[in-house]
């Protein structure tokens, strides 16, 4: 990654929207339920589970994340009708943390509740850095009712090797990630090399407490490392999972499945995907060269 490709992925917000949606196309399901169900079939169809969002976050009415809830429940009740392999996660500012915590928290159990109905799960996304504890509280509480929930903990957070210890003794449900989130370095880990001692560390902590844990990365040192764990614990497929991204790496996602892992596959859909795809392009700024590439170049009619 060097400055060019820096420079032009903070460009990208002035960047043509079909160019964008071009470069987005791999990672993204589409727009539509009937994209969804078909993206997500012919996934299930290679031997990956799924995990289902709509693409949306930080709403700033209530009515937004009371439509959230209907599209997802609708969501669920596609997934069981159709007989896919998936569950869905969900971003708290999706569901309106940012404008009630109460809100916010009767929103998502009313979705946890739907998914329990149709024997489904739901993990709540982890966000940035001003959201951790009050995701990490919403969690817990929903745990006092319902087993079909689960959470996430970014390795790159200073906060999270403790964030763990406190969701090990509850034998939580957890996806372990690097993050994404540009947070301050009094918050996160800067450096490349420690994040990855980071999320080995949470994830050998987790499992060893006999939590469930998805092993979410692309980071093939990460899958070496996260092999190694289970192999030590002598764990079996059923008690982990490996999870990544629509669009990202195939060659290995294929290579983990048959290795005998199960793995989860994200896919993200919605009307909403072009703030989702300029977040995702930001976050690869090599990839966003090629955006810059494209826009010099349109293709020709």
């Amino acid at each position: 990654m060097n400055l060019f490709d820096r420079l032009i992925a903070a460009s990208l917000p002035i960047t043509p929207k079909p160019i964008v949606r071009h470069f987005a196309r791999p990672y993204l399901a589409g727009e539509t339920l009937d994209d969804m169900v078909r993206t997500v079939g012919g996934i299930n169809a290679e031997g990956f589970l799924c995990a289902v969002s709509i693409l949306g976050e930080f709403v700033t009415q209530r009515e937004e994340s009371e439509a959230a809830v209907r599209e997802y429940k609708e969501v669920l009740d596609t997934i069981q009708f159709r007989k896919l392999n998936s569950n869905i996660h969900i971003k708290l500012s999706h569901m309106g943390l940012k404008l009630d915590k109460e809100f916010c928290y009767q929103n998502v159990r009313t979705l946890v509740t739907h998914a329990r109905e149709h024997s489904n799960f739901i993990r709540l996304d982890m966000e940035d850095a001003s959201m951790t504890s009050d995701t990490l509280d919403m969690y817990e509480r929903l745990t006092e009712e319902f087993d079909n929930v689960g959470v996430v903990i970014q390795a790159c957070l200073r906060r999270s090797l403790e964030d763990a210890h406190r969701l090990a003794k509850i034998k939580a449900n957890v996806r372990v990630v690097k993050g994404i989130y540009i947070e301050p370095r009094n918050l996160s880990y800067h450096d490349k090399e420690i994040i990855r001692s980071s999320y080995a560390r949470i994830v050998e902590e987790l499992l060893g407490a006999g939590c469930y844990v998805a092993i979410a990365t692309h980071d093939e040192r990460l899958v070496y490392e996260g092999y190694n764990t289970v192999d030590r614990l002598g764990l079996d497929p059923s008690q982990y999972e490996f999870q990544m991204l629509l669009g990202v790496d195939a060659p290995l996602r294929r290579i983990i499945r048959d290795a005998g892992h199960r793995l989860r596959v994200a896919v993200p859909f919605g009307a909403k995907w072009y703030p989702y795809s300029i977040r995702r392009l930001r976050e690869n700024p090599t990839v966003a060269g090629y955006v810059f590439k494209a826009v010099l170049n349109p293709p020709k009619d």
